[in-house]
């Protein structure tokens, strides 16, 4: 009897975060293969720590390859781990991926060796196993062809969400299967157009397909909107004399507000703010983004041969924390964008203790924010919050702009997949709150006619 090929949900699903897929079946040869995709951190649920630092569902050193999507935490969050546990194959990404991969992990493993103190448990990982992990890791550009087995070979697209995001496609040729077979992982799809990045490439004869669905329930505003909505808030904060807080994830989002800041006070003239940028891995990914301007839009890439366009008047890098601890008593109006952009760490979390209680205080939300987050129970209008072990009174105003989200929208998470519905065996649909996913596998099932279904954690399912 023939070995199917078969894909193991082991992380991102029921959750936005924590993405590890494993496609899994014979080679050419009849050799079994094992190729993981994505091995990130779950975030903001009481469950996470437990998670993180729990056994692998599989043993890693079964593995042969490692692809990554792109550099969030909870897609690459755990791959120090993977190497502790035994993996000891080859990780493949984009080299911009890699450059910020750099950064991230580093910071990762600082933060996860001072939790490890604070609750005298072993650390999840050590600097070796990041070390490690770098020394096996190799990069690929995109559109190249890269045969990894006999019957496999991987193509790499433009996500279009954060720089070096990529769609991973598998084709298949091996005995598992009755003719040829593409999967798509697509890792997060991004919320195109972007100031700064490419659009998302089109997928247009997958077979299969593991997606996203962090907003498979909800729509957002369009680029024009949301900026002007971004300007309107920072006039207002000038007008009253207030303070603006941005939490703000250190890759992407940071830049795109960076971006976006140097068009408004040195294009459109609007009247110039303090604006403390807070996290000093941010300023590192800044950086990395400035060397990668070929992966910018035609429009972006233009204005960076000519401009800093992450810079602007009256912008000012903190660099150490008693900086990051003076800026409660800089005078208003100003603006501070710190991480972590859910506020479940990061500098933020004092600027919030320290502004929250202040109803001239305008607190601005622009991405996702996991059930279970500070971040959340902000969103949500809670009046009393819980602040490293403090009770805030919240007596700011909170605000939303989702059309700053990295991802894309309901409406255009069933046109990604409708430009492959001639060819579409199965999509499962994933990396959303439970909710979410439902809602979009049945939108894609009745809109576009696919076989859409929202697998279960621990699920392998056979693909032919």
């Amino acid at each position: 009897m023939k070995s199917p090929l078969s894909i193991n949900f082991c992380g991102g699903v029921g959750a936005v975060t924590g993405a590890n897929f494993i496609l899994q079946g014979p080679d050419k040869n009849g050799v079994e293969r094992k190729i993981a995709f994505d091995c990130g951190l779950e975030q903001g649920t009481h469950e996470s720590h437990d998670f993180n630092h729990g056994a692998f569902p599989y043993d890693p050193s079964s593995l042969d390859l490692l692809f990554i999507t792109h550099a969030h935490m909870d897609h690459i969050g755990r791959i120090p781990k993977l190497v502790r546990d035994g993996f000891n194959g080859i990780i493949y990404s984009t080299p911009e991926t890699y450059e910020l991969a750099v950064y991230m992990l580093a910071d990762a493993l600082k933060l996860s060796l001072r939790e490890a103190q604070t609750k005298k448990e072993s650390p999840m990982y050590e600097e070796q196993d990041v070390k490690k992990a770098f020394s096996m890791w190799k990069t690929l550009d995109y559109h190249k062809d890269l045969v990894v087995f006999p019957g496999f070979s991987i193509f790499g697209k433009d996500a279009g969400h954060v720089l070096g995001s990529t769609m991973w496609e598998v084709t298949y040729t091996g005995p598992a299967t009755e003719g040829k077979r593409k999967i798509v992982f697509t890792g997060d799809l991004g919320n195109t157009p972007s100031p700064l990045l490419r659009d998302t490439e089109d997928i247009t004869d997958a077979d299969y397909m593991v997606m996203e669905s962090v907003y498979g329930d909800k729509n957002h505003e369009g680029r024009d909107e949301r900026v002007e909505k971004l300007k309107q808030v920072i006039l207002d904060v000038e007008k009253t004399k207030g303070t603006l807080l941005i939490p703000a994830f250190s890759l992407e989002k940071t830049q795109e507000l960076l971006f976006i800041m140097n068009d408004f006070f040195e294009r459109q003239h609007t009247p110039t703010l303090p604006v403390y940028v807070d996290s000093p891995l941010a300023v590192n990914l800044t950086h990395v983004y400035e060397k990668m301007t070929k992966d910018f839009n035609s429009e972006a890439a233009a204005l960076a041969l000519k401009d800093d366009i992450f810079s602007f008047p009256k912008m000012k890098i903190i660099n150490d924390a008693q900086e990051s601890r003076e800026l409660q008593f800089a005078p208003s109006p100003k603006i501070i964008i710190a991480g972590s952009g859910m506020s479940t760490g990061g500098r933020i979390q004092h600027h919030e203790m320290n502004h929250l209680g202040d109803p001239n205080t305008t607190l601005l939300l622009l991405g996702f924010q996991a059930l279970g987050t500070l971040g959340r129970e902000l969103q949500e209008g809670m009046k009393e919050v819980m602040i490293l072990g403090q009770k805030i009174q919240v007596k700011a105003k909170v605000m939303t702009i989702n059309g700053f989200s990295s991802h894309k929208d309901s409406d255009h998470l069933v046109e990604f997949v409708s430009h492959s519905d001639k060819t579409l065996r199965k999509v499962f649909v994933a990396m959303g709150e439970t909710k979410s996913s439902m809602f979009l596998s049945q939108r894609l099932r009745d809109y576009v006619g696919v076989n859409a279904v929202t697998p279960s954690l621990g699920d392998m399912v056979e693909l032919e």
